[in-house]
């Protein structure tokens, strides 16, 4: 997706300049203002509550990320074109919450309120103007690039717009914390072919607050037309003052097979680029569920919408067995133990079958019955520049899943041994609130 932010020209010199006047107050005050701007506009209007994850509200990780990317678009109102792989991620994330061009105008309104309420200014001060504007015309910006995501679904077969009832099929539990989840559509008309990397929202009835309430689970296989499956991991209270997942408790506890969820259509920047190339797949915890996925895409025929090899697919199937002309996979995993690496026993068995698969898997903890060198490869926290350098190809396509912090570790040990950014990619799952 092209996105030119330089071509934003409805603020004027002027207003630029007091929209950058508030930055001191934005990196100071930032959070307080963005969570009372919350508070405000839930209050004002509370079906929005079924559009926001009232888990991040709860945590305050939404304020933060919201308060963040208003910081973030002041100091660069000059150059807003440095935002935009920002701007991208945020207008998939809206597309799958099924947000519209008149939210955008319940945010403008109770945001611009905000700004005048907590720094007591009025609501005529030319400050509250410069933000209206500057609002408005990323606002517009965002409508635009949603609207023709928005018309991508609706012209690819098998997906939909809006939410869509699926049907929980199956239920596997993958360890103590991850169980996936297999839904087939209620209306059981065909699925899309997605990009293996990309994710749904589903949206369930949390008994504990009386409403729905949707979040972003990564598709845990390649398309195959059959199912969408999601593997989640059950956010369970570990530290003080921590609470457990709204949605993935409900799913765990309350949602059967047999029962009926809702869902939106697969999207996301965040896939597999090119599966002819070299390819080095790099995940801690829960964030393996994109690179299985994208494993499954690089090792099987599930590309067709009948999971069936296509035409070319058998004229190629000579060649397949050839070693010359397979490609390099390397998967690499990094978890706290054996007993929560999930999909294991998946990935051997696909290591087993494939000869140009290499795994290899750091755990922090590890007990007497496992074997290194063959349960695992590295004892403690993932350490690339330790990894073998067959492993790490400098011509491959790399990928990165994880916690931010572990992302940028990696990405940062990738860089130092040489691998360029443009053949990295990475996902940030869990990391708190949609932005409007």
């Amino acid at each position: 997706m092209q996105l030119n932010l330089c071509e934003l020209d409805m603020i004027t010199p002027e207003q630029k300049e007091l929209v950058k006047a508030t930055v001191p107050i934005l990196k100071e005050n930032g959070v307080a203002l963005t969570d009372y701007f919350y508070k405000r506009m839930l209050k004002n209007n509370p079906a929005l509550k079924e559009t926001f994850n009232m888990g991040h509200q709860r945590s305050g990780a939404q304020a933060k990320a919201l308060a963040g990317a208003v910081l973030a678009y002041a100091e660069n109102i000059d150059d807003p074109s440095v935002l935009a792989p920002v701007v991208e991620l945020i207008c998939y994330k809206h597309v799958s919450l099924n947000i519209q061009a008149p939210d955008y105008d319940i945010v403008g309104e109770n945001l611009l309120h905000s700004i005048s309420e907590v720094l007591s200014i009025s609501m005529d001060d030319k400050l509250i103007a410069a933000w209206g504007a500057a609002y408005q015309q990323l606002a517009d910006l965002f409508i635009a690039t949603e609207k023709s995501l928005y018309e991508q679904q609706a012209n690819t077969p098998g997906s939909w717009l809006g939410w869509r009832d699926f049907i929980v099929e199956r239920k596997v539990k993958e360890n103590s914390e991850i169980t996936s989840f297999y839904l087939v559509p209620k209306d059981k008309k065909p699925l899309p072919v997605y990009k293996p990397g990309q994710y749904i929202t589903v949206r369930v009835t949390v008994p504990e607050l009386g409403i729905k309430q949707p979040r972003q689970y990564s598709l845990s296989d390649s398309p195959g037309g059959k199912y969408l499956r999601i593997s989640v991991k059950r956010e369970d209270s570990r530290a003080e003052n921590q609470n457990p997942g709204y949605v993935s408790s409900t799913l765990h506890n309350v949602i059967g097979e047999g029962d009926t969820i809702e869902v939106s259509a697969p999207t996301g920047n965040f896939f597999l680029v090119n599966p002819d190339r070299n390819n080095v797949l790099i995940s801690a915890g829960i964030g393996l569920t994109p690179m299985i996925a994208m494993l499954n895409q690089l090792l099987t025929d599930k590309s067709r919408p009948d999971g069936k090899p296509s035409l070319w697919d058998k004229l190629k199937s000579p060649f397949r067995h050839d070693e010359e002309h397979k490609k390099q996979i390397t998967f690499i995993h990094a978890a706290r133990s054996p007993d929560v690496h999930a999909m294991r026993r998946e990935v051997s068995e696909l290591a087993d079958k494939h000869s140009n698969l290499h795994v290899y898997v750091a755990y922090e903890f590890v007990t007497d019955d496992d074997v290194p060198g063959e349960d695992y490869q590295m004892l403690g926290r993932l350490n690339l520049k330790e990894v073998p350098d067959q492993l790490l190809p400098q011509d491959a396509d790399y990928y990165l899943c994880g916690p931010i912090p572990f992302m940028q570790h990696q990405n940062a040990s990738l860089l130092e041994l040489g691998i360029p950014q443009e053949r990295i990619h990475s996902e940030a799952f869990g990391t708190g609130g949609v932005s409007l």
